[in-house]
């Protein structure tokens, strides 16, 4: 009996407290964005430095799935080759089902530029790994598209390998800013990632 009454208390207790809080989707439309994140300078070691230009092609980088890659590409091409002349390490990548010739133009790997072929972590079934670290790469750079795709899984997975990660906000596009700003907040906010690992940047804000 003194069990009955003790649940018959805790059921009234609860009807008569603060209501419970429901799900994100129940108070989506009350979320406040976070503030931007810092947006900062790099000078960098070209010698232990790679640029990623990840799956700038043809099926997903088009005026009617994302017309944002599209605005991004003079200035990301013109970033890899500012990198390349310096002696950067340049590394491709591509969708799986894709060929050479759907690569963007301006976009092709040079001799003795590598290409892996893989979902949105570039790291999954591939040696990148192994290419970067046979390279002495300590620090990368990841532009590509999409957003919340190849660039945050890359560069996440890129953290937790070991290496210091840097992504240009303008050299990451996806088919909404929505897209980007999350991912943008998240790299900044990486659960596991260790302090000065992550960088936050524009492309004409890097140095060699």
């Amino acid at each position: 009996m003194r069990n009955i009454f003790m649940a018959a208390g805790f059921a009234a207790a609860l009807a008569c407290g603060p209501a419970v809080a429901g799900t994100i989707v129940d108070e989506w439309a009350g979320v406040k964005a976070p503030p931007a994140p810092e947006v900062k300078p790099v000078t960098l070691d070209p010698k232990t430095t790679a640029f990623l230009a990840l799956d700038f092609i043809n099926q997903v980088c088009n005026a009617e799935r994302r017309p944002r890659c599209i605005a991004s590409l003079p200035k990301v091409k013109a970033a890899m080759e500012a990198a390349r002349a310096k002696g950067v390490f340049i590394v491709h990548s591509r969708v799986r089902n894709s060929k050479p010739e759907d690569v963007k133009d301006g976009f092709a790997p040079h001799a003795g530029e590598p290409t892996v072929i893989a979902p949105s972590d570039k790291f999954l079934g591939t040696d990148l790994e192994k290419i970067l670290k046979d390279k002495g790469i300590q620090t990368v750079i990841v532009t590509g598209t999409t957003a919340q795709g190849a660039v945050l899984y890359t560069a996440s997975e890129a953290v937790f390998r070991g290496f210091k990660i840097v992504v240009p906000v303008d050299g990451m596009s996806a088919e909404g800013l929505y897209f980007e700003q999350y991912v943008a907040y998240q790299l900044v906010n990486l659960p596991g990632g260790r302090p000065g690992t992550m960088t936050l940047t524009r492309l004409d804000m890097i140095h060699y």
